[in-house]
């Protein structure tokens, strides 16, 4: 009867953990900052914004940029690349911005938007999985110390705070 007791209490603390992860999959990371193909990527992405036209297409050229960047942020902030780091995840904030807007803008046509919906609430809390691990892992703050310019500092923890916040509210 003990064992049966352990069992259960078994799935039950790891059963909760795995419902509480999401199942949307961020890409793998694309070309890095530094990279001799970063630049051509950054102009490859501003051509592919004209062409994903319409709310949906919006919808998936903002959702792919912000997952983009998000992930370029999370492997900056593993390799201690705060400054790049920052800056994409600032980037990738100002792209979630844009996805619910295409979304209601399809709605307010007569599009059919449960899919899309569905999609977006795993994608926001798969952002949101990943940029509380980040968060747990980075400084709270960092100074930029660049060559022959003042230095700058960083509050990474209210960016995170932010970016989560974002994340939260939408939808």
């Amino acid at each position: 009867m003990k064992i049966i007791g352990f069992i259960v209490l078994f799935f039950i603390v790891f059963a909760s953990h795995a419902y509480s992860e999401s199942s949307y999959v961020l890409p793998y990371p694309s070309a890095m900052p530094g990279s001799v193909f970063y630049k051509l990527n950054l102009i490859q992405d501003e051509l592919f914004r004209f062409w994903y036209f319409g709310d949906f297409g919006q919808f998936k050229y903002n959702l792919s940029q912000s997952d983009k960047h998000l992930v370029e942020a999370k492997t900056l902030f593993d390799y201690k690349q705060f400054l790049l780091a920052y800056n994409a995840l600032q980037k990738s904030n100002q792209y979630f911005e844009k996805i619910y807007p295409s979304l209601l803008s399809a709605k307010k046509s007569g599009k059919n938007v449960l899919d899309k919906e569905t999609i977006f609430k795993q994608a926001r809390d798969k952002h949101v999985e990943e940029l509380e691990e980040l968060k747990e892992n980075i400084p709270p703050s960092f100074e930029w110390k660049p060559e022959r310019q003042d230095s700058k500092t960083l509050n990474l923890q209210d960016a995170f705070e932010k970016s989560i916040v974002l994340r939260q509210k939408a939808l």
